[in-house]
């Protein structure tokens, strides 16, 4: 007798098709099979799911299912019950989620060719060569920090807030944790989360230096078609015992996951943005509680909602206030550009500075969040300005290849040679990116001698990274490299340099007008900046010959602000402690929960109006008093590409509130027809509002 299943499938989003879609079987199949089944003319992945609550309505005809992918092992439980949350979380189709979250190459392969890639021996799990002997000797708060992981019995899935300084040696205990739970159980499986790409290579190096190649595997956005596949089977069949990746990774199947490390929680990377937009430091603890695995969240700068949930009890916080081997943070200086004479690039006490860093052999790091050579080229005699003709936004100057570039939707073209609007030639650059900054401090620098070999004196060597220069591959990794080998004497940088790296020769760190978050509009504004800051920091002086002389200097108009007081003093607890207390008195996250509808269209009178059309929809679905709907407003950045792009505000003081109402709206905003709108989408646990 043919048996009913109930399959997920990935279906557009446009479709309104959120629940799992039934078939006819001719055999039983376990829930999380992996199966190929007719969606309308196609042939397609599908996931057999739970069990129905109801039967298949009478008259409805079943198609069958055309074939199992039964060399693999089901998908577990838990990972259903992980999917399954994060669709309903954040107002996805189930399908859509669970699919998103296999391979690419594997919604293409049949049962045959799927045979092809798992003929391979299986390696032998027991010839891990990482213990905890096998790493360097624990400073106490190391040692107490992993007593406390340890200690899980009671609460397996608790998650931990590792707040620890920078170079306080957090790396080290990700690694030790790890050999202690792959030690525990011969079976154990581990999950690292990283930010971005930019920081696997290194991280991925420390952990296969520490328990062999083929213990580890990387899953990120970067990796070829195959290579992705090839990591997620060997996760699946637990022929990996460790899982090193971006937020995607948090989606990956891994059945005997003992435990999971997030690496710089705070960073607004893990936040999906298109499609699902999940978040997976978040998804993280709940996967923790799903397979009873204890979750350490590490950061020097936590984001507010993880340090909340620490001060009230939910996250249990370890700290590591102390840098290894007798390292210090560097000592921070206020540049008050007030007192500085007009269009200063670098106040004198800081080029001289830099200098004497040059002379000692030693690395400054100049950073500045702003790529291209200047933000914008005006003309001198009109009010032109190069202003993108797509996005509502201005078109960077690039000097190095006299481009014009948006930023935002890639548009570029050669600089003009006079202005489009009056014929004026001289057009000038306004603002200051890192080109210009690193041209700029080539100059001041070019009367200074830096030792070179045999006692002799060179000039100063200035290096760029920045999104511009590591275009190609490997050459980010070829950069950092230089920079390693001491081959730079100053290096000027986006945020890209300020995380995560390890420069063991940066004894100096200036910040370049940080100043424009405290006037954002953003609520988060201060609180990234001041991660960012603190980060940045946090690169200088990381070598114990260093300690006591490693400096941070930040430039800014406003040296008495709150925010730059408490970095003068490394206080993150005090910061946070202010910025809880502002948001609480104004009811924002994480004292309320908010979503955001966001609609794209020709027009912005179209986008407006779905929106508006959205919020009457929405009437007698919110309860009076818990639900707030704002009215409807264009976005900060209103166009780009030529699209229109608009927002809808909706907040709650509870959770669960918003959710119910999220739920029972989906129905009226996938009723809504608007002439013009491209898409639209919800957007739960914003990081931008």
């Amino acid at each position: 007798m043919p048996y009913s299943l109930s399959v997920v499938v990935a279906t557009p989003a446009h479709s309104g098709l959120r629940a799992a879609l039934s078939y006819r079987s001719e055999s039983a199949l376990a829930p999380g099979t992996l199966v190929r089944v007719p969606l309308g003319k196609r042939e397609v992945l599908g996931v057999v799911w739970d069990p129905p609550e109801a039967a298949v309505p009478a008259g409805i005809e079943e198609r069958s299912v055309i074939a199992t992918l039964d060399e693999l092992p089901p998908l577990a439980a838990a990972w259903r019950r992980l999917v399954d949350f994060a669709a309903g979380y954040y107002q996805r189709g189930l399908g859509e989620v669970a699919l998103a979250a296999l391979p690419p190459q594997l919604r293409d392969l049949d049962p045959v060719q799927l045979a092809r890639r798992l003929k391979r021996r299986k390696p032998d799990l027991s010839a891990a060569q990482g213990t905890a002997e096998s790493g360097p000797a624990l400073t106490p708060q190391q040692q107490a920090v992993l007593a406390g992981i340890a200690g899980t019995d009671a609460d397996p899935g608790k998650p931990y807030l590792l707040f620890g300084a920078t170079g306080s040696g957090k790396t080290e205990v990700y690694l030790q944790a790890t050999a202690r739970a792959l030690a525990a159980d011969p079976q154990a499986q581990i999950l690292i989360l990283v930010p971005e790409i930019n920081l696997t290579p290194q991280l991925l190096s420390r952990f296969v230096e520490r328990f062999g190649v083929g213990q580890v595997v990387a899953m990120h956005s970067g990796l070829t078609p195959p290579q992705r596949l090839a990591s997620w089977l060997a996760a699946h069949a637990a022929l990996a015992r460790i899982v090193l990746g971006t937020r995607m990774a948090v989606f990956a199947s891994i059945p005997n996951l003992r435990l999971i490390v997030v690496d710089e929680e705070h960073d607004p990377s893990y936040k999906q943005q298109e499609g699902a937009r999940y978040s997976a430091r978040d998804l993280a603890v709940l996967r923790g509680r799903l397979q009873a695995a204890p979750v350490v969240l590490g950061s020097a700068t936590p984001s507010l909602e993880s340090w909340q949930a620490s001060e009230t009890g939910r996250y249990q916080r370890l700290a590591m206030p102390e840098r290894v081997g007798a390292g210090v943070l560097p000592e921070v200086r206020l540049v008050d550009m007030n007192l500085q004479p007009k269009r200063t690039l670098l106040a004198p006490a800081l080029l001289e500075a830099i200098a004497k860093r040059v002379a000692l052999g030693e690395q400054s790091l100049i950073f500045l969040n702003r790529r291209g050579y200047a933000p914008v080229l005006a003309c001198t005699a009109c009010d032109w300005k190069s202003d993108c003709p797509h996005c509502s936004a201005f078109r960077v100057f690039h000097k190095i290849d006299r481009t014009l570039r948006c930023h935002h939707c890639g548009l570029g073209e050669r600089v003009p040679r006079a202005c489009p609007a009056c014929g004026n030639v001289d057009i000038v650059p306004v603002g200051r990116g890192t080109e210009q900054l690193e041209e700029q401090i080539a100059a001041l620098l070019g009367s200074v001698n830096a030792p070179g070999e045999d006692g002799q004196t060179r000039p100063v060597r200035v290096a760029r990274i920045d999104a511009d220069t590591t275009r190609t591959k490997g050459s980010l990794e070829a950069q950092l490299a230089q920079v390693h080998a001491g081959n730079v004497d100053v290096l000027v940088g986006t945020q890209m340099v300020t995380k995560g790296h390890d420069f063991r020769r940066i004894t100096l760190v200036a910040a370049v007008n940080p100043d424009s978050a405290l006037y954002s509009s953003d609520f988060r504004a201060p609180e990234r900046l001041f991660s960012l800051l603190m980060q940045a920091a946090g690169r200088a002086g990381r070598d114990a010959v260093q300690a006591g002389s490693s400096q941070m200097w930040v430039q800014t108009w406003n040296p008495h602000h709150e925010l730059f007081e408490a970095l003068r003093r490394h206080d993150f607890p005090a910061f946070a402690a202010a910025q809880l207390k502002e948001r609480e008195a104004a009811g924002m996250p994480p004292f309320a929960f908010q979503a955001l509808v966001r609609a794209e269209a020709r027009t912005q009178a179209a986008a407006l109006a779905w929106l508006q059309a959205a919020r009457d929809g929405a009437e007698g679905l919110a309860p009076a008093g818990q639900v707030f709907i704002y009215a409807p407003v264009p976005m900060g950045l209103q166009r780009v590409a030529n699209v229109e792009r608009a927002q809808l505000l909706v907040e709650s003081a509870s959770r669960p509130a918003l959710q119910r109402f999220l739920a029972s709206w989906q129905e009226v905003l996938h009723g809504l027809r608007e002439p013009g709108l491209i898409r639209w989408a919800v957007d739960v646990d914003p990081l931008a509002v």
